[in-house]
């Protein structure tokens, strides 16, 4: 496998490299102790405990999706990401209501707004967070809550702090983790690169 620090490429890259290990993925990450989506999901209900409807972007194989059904038994998910794939398999899982096969930073429209909107593990992706986070709060209902991951060291290199002052207007800031272990069982990342677990509340 390609190292993950770096990146994968382009979106045509990136979706064949997830296709490709699609199938081992859930295996490979808890091999890795990768806890992220546990951690994100306690962190969400501390913030928000009645929410109905999560829209789960860069979804995956619904690694955070089986999180947030152990804790929101009723809630409804839909959820998009760009492997087809990676699709198939959460699929398979039945967490989710609708499935859409698409970037995560095309908006999609929507009639209905969520209560929450997640993204774990593929900020390092964001191309354009300024067009990005927009869309995102577009989603949200008033007092709704975007939960994501966020490298550390992208963190310190993107000034993701001031970067996220741009946004106020209507995205506020609500919780932001310490540094926490994000991929400890590999050893690119091992105990040297973290992630911090973010909570931007819609105003």
């Amino acid at each position: 496998m390609k190292s993950l620090i770096k990146g994968i490429g382009n979106e045509k890259e990136t979706k064949i490299y997830y296709d490709n290990w699609s199938e081992n993925y859930d295996l490979t990450l808890k091999n890795w102790n990768y806890k992220a989506p546990k951690k994100a999901v306690n962190i969400l209900y501390n913030l928000k405990t009645n929410i109905k409807y999560n829209f789960d972007l860069a979804c995956g194989t619904g690694m955070f999706a089986e999180e947030l059904k152990k804790k929101y038994t009723n809630i409804i998910i839909d959820g998009c990401d760009i492997s087809s794939f990676s699709l198939t398999i959460a699929k398979k899982k039945k967490l989710y209501r609708n499935l859409i096969l698409q970037s995560f930073e095309k908006k999609i429209k929507f009639k209905q707004k969520y209560d929450s909107v997640s993204m774990i593990g593929s900020m390092t992706y964001c191309k354009k967070p300024q067009l990005f986070f927009p869309i995102v709060a577009s989603y949200l209902k008033k007092n709704g809550i975007f939960i994501f991951t966020h490298r550390t060291d992208l963190w310190r290199k993107q000034n993701f702090d001031k970067l996220l002052l741009k946004f106020k207007k209507y995205l506020i800031l609500d919780f932001k983790s310490r540094p926490l272990n994000y991929l400890p069982g590999n050893k690119d990342f091992s105990n040297k690169i973290k992630i911090r677990i973010v909570g931007l509340r819609k105003v």
